[in-house]
Parts: structure tokens; C-alpha cells; sequence
């Protein structure tokens, strides 16, 4: 089930359990959650510690807290709440399913995997359960730049074939690089192993692939400052996601991470572990690095996502669009968490108003929705600085 099947969902209840308290629970979000709706309710490994995250946040008596234990959770799970899961994303299968028994609706920053997305279908033909998924930053905040560019460019430029050069690059780095030009700040060996699984990408027309990520790093210059991008993953299922016509050639479609400046050197003893393949070996250096290199509480961190869209069509038009949000983080908030925990707080907010169909729902996939969400983040700071040239040629205005 996706969202353009528009399947009813059950209506919410007004309460939202927030489970997980770790450094992507910001401020903005969990505050966004305790104005919208009628109870919150925040679990962690302890109530105290639940109620310390809230004290930190500037939260604290705005949300019950409670111990997060299987069946303590599904005993207070009702028809109609909306569970959101900050946890790891191996934890969400079991989340959804519990949602979907009890009623609930299910929210989620992760990636969409086969199983999640099976298990929506099954839960919105059963309950109405609507599952909102990869609604952060990357995923989230990328997607509806994406879908904002694609409808902006196909209005302005027409069904006219065309080639079309699109690059999404997303980086969590620190404010200040340092020598090694990066700072840990969670999941240490999650950074380091996510290096060793191949890119998937469209480069020059054709499809291409990169068994070492960052063998295929380029320098990129974004508002004059110079970063390093490579890619990650497997960008192509993205192109029927986010709505590339079958009339729009492809010479560039990938989506990758950003870098500072000089990663690259810096990280050559990395990649030569990542490369020999031994897992025992990448965990003993990430912890090392992590100990070497940690995010302190005096360290700032800054987030750069730079999505951009260029079609050139067969008659001499063309028509280029792009969005750069650059945000460093304070005393009060990281960037990293602003960014993950508002898109998800604001998707949150759209199940209590039933306002997002039942099924899965990969943040707005729509670009009336995006063009909301954008709209929302905005406000918040979050859309970032958008730019777009008028089209040339065939398709200019007369």
C-alpha cells in the first residue's frame, strides 16, 4: 500500500508514545509532540532516565515517562495512538507489528526495507494502520527537496524529453573538522561498516556501481566552501520514488553522503581496513577512532544537504533547481537532532489531524504534501536556501 492509494486510516487517539531517547531526540521534535498532542508518553530503558532526557531537553512534566520493557509497552498501547520509534532500525519490525495489533499507528526516520513495507500493507488492510517511514533528515528532509524539484521542474519545462542531472548529498560533520575532519558521535562501527556495502548510482547515462564508496568520491563545491561527496546505497529505486518521468533521460541520478574537505586523506588507514574485509577488525578500529575522535559536549555539529535538479531538453530548454540547508548546532540543540526530530514530529502531527492515508508513507510522497512539510520546516528553519533558474530556450516564458 502507498500513499497515492489513499486507503482511510483509523482515526488517532491524540496520544503519541515516543520510544527511545537518544541523541536524535531533539528538542524541536519531542516539543512539537507535547504542543500537538493530547498525551505523550516517552520511554527509555528507565523512568529516570526518561525523565533526565525531558529535564535535558527543557521538557521536563510535559510527557509521562515510562520503562521500556516489551509488556509494559504493549499494555499501554491503545487503538488509534501512534507509536514512534527512535530506536535502532532492527527494532522497528517488532514495534510495527504491536502497532498494528493494537490499532496504533507506527512512525519511523529509518529506511524502508522489504519487511516494513510488507508489513504496512498487511497492517493498513487490517487496522487502517498508517506507517510513516524515512520521515529525518536523510532519509526525510532529502526526499521532499526531491519531490519539490521533480514537480517544479516537470511544470516549467513541460512533457518534453530531456536529460536530467540529479545529485542529493547529505553529512552530519563537525563545525570544526579537526585533522581527522569528522567526529563520532553514535554508532561508531555503523559508520565505518556502511563503507563496505557497494553504492548503486547513474553516472554518464548508465548504471553504475561502486564497490568501495569512496574510491568514488569527487570534490564539491557548495556556496563556495569545498566538501567531498561519494555515493551510498542503491540510489536507483529512488527514481521511480520521487517521480522521474519514463520521458527524462538520466545522465546523473545518485544520492551520497558529504564530507568536509580532506576526508578522503584523512581517513586512509580506514578504508584500508574496511577493504581487507575482516569485521573484527573494522569494530577494534571504530572504537579506537571513537575514543580518538568523540563529539564533547563543548563541539558543535553542523548538517549540509544539498539536493539539485538540471534538465536539457532535445529542442535547446533547460531549467536547474536546487536546495542547500547548512545548519550548526548550538548549546541548546544539536543540528543532527533538529534536523532528524522535527520532520518526524511534524509527520506525526499530520496522523493525529488524519491527515496521511493508511499504508506506508516514505515522509511526503506527494508534491502537494512535500510542498507542506517544506513549507512547515521552513518556518522552523529547516528548508533551506532554494534557488532556481528560469528555463532557456524552447520552454521560456514569452
Amino acid at each position: 500500500m502507498t500513499s497515492d492509494q489513499q486507503q482511510p486510516a483509523a482515526p488517532a487517539s491524540g496520544t503519541v508514545h515516543w520510544i527511545g531517547t537518544g541523541l536524535s531526540t531533539g528538542r524541536s521534535g519531542l516539543s512539537l509532540v507535547c504542543e500537538r498532542a493530547r498525551r505523550v508518553v516517552l520511554w527509555d530503558r528507565t523512568a529516570e532516565r526518561a525523565a533526565a532526557r525531558l529535564a535535558a531537553l527543557g521538557l521536563a512534566g510535559r510527557a509521562e515517562v515510562r520503562a521500556l520493557t516489551p509488556a509494559a509497552l504493549a499494555a499501554r498501547i491503545g487503538p488509534g495512538d501512534v507509536l514512534v520509534s527512535m530506536l535502532p532500525a532492527a527494532e522497528h519490525p517488532a514495534l510495527l507489528r504491536l502497532a498494528a495489533d493494537r490499532g496504533a499507528h507506527f512512525a519511523c526516520t529509518s529506511y524502508t526495507t522489504p519487511e516494513l513495507a510488507e508489513q504496512a500493507r498487511e497492517a493498513a488492510a487490517r487496522a487502517g494502520t498508517v506507517v510513516l517511514t524515512e520521515a529525518g533528515l536523510d532519509p526525510g528532509i532529502d526526499h521532499l527537496m526531491a519531490h519539490d524539484l521533480v514537480a517544479r521542474a516537470r511544470e516549467a519545462v513541460g512533457p518534453s524529453p530531456a536529460t536530467a542531472v540529479f545529485t542529493s548529498w547529505c553529512g552530519g560533520v563537525p563545525a570544526d573538522p579537526g585533522p581527522f575532519r569528522y567526529r563520532f558521535s553514535w554508532a561508531p562501527y555503523g559508520v565505518l561498516a556502511a563503507l563496505g556495502t557497494p553504492a548503486r548510482y547513474v553516472a554518464d547515462g548508465a548504471e553504475a556501481t561502486a564497490p568501495h564508496p569512496w574510491e568514488a568520491t569527487r570534490t564539491l563545491t557548495l556556496a563556495g566552501e569545498e566538501f567531498e561527496a561519494y555515493p551510498n546505497r542503491d540510489s536507483l529505486p529512488f527514481v521511480a520514488q520521487y517521480g522521474i518521468p519514463y520521458y527524462w533521460h538520466l545522465d546523473t541520478f545518485v544520492r551520497g553522503t558529504l564530507r568536509n574537505s580532506g576526508w578522503r586523506a584523512a581517513w586512509r588507514q580506514v578504508f584500508d581496513t574496511v577493504a581487507a574485509g575482516d569485521a573484527g577488525a573494522v569494530r577494534a578500529l571504530a572504537a579506537e577512532l571513537a575514543a580518538r575522535h568523540p563529539t564533547t559536549p563543548a563541539d558543535r555539529d553542523r548538517v549540509v544537504l544539498s539536493v539539485s535538479l538540471e534538465l536539457r531538453t532535445r529542442s535547446g530548454g533547460s531549467w536547474h533547481g536546487s536546495r542547500l540547508l547548512d545548519l550548526t548546532g548550538d548549546g541548546a540543540e544539536s543540528a543532527m537532532a533538529r534536523c532528524v526530530s522535527l520532520p518526524v514530529a511534524y509527520g506525526v502531527t499530520r496522523i493525529l489531524a488524519g491527515a496521511l492515508p493508511a499504508g506506508l508513507n516514505r515522509a511526503a510522497e506527494t508534491p502537494r504534501e512535500a510542498a507542506r512539510w517544506l513549507a512547515f520546516l521552513g518556518a522552523h528553519g529547516l528548508a533551506g536556501a532554494d534557488a532556481e533558474t528560469a528555463p532557456t530556450g524552447a520552454h521560456a516564458p514569452a
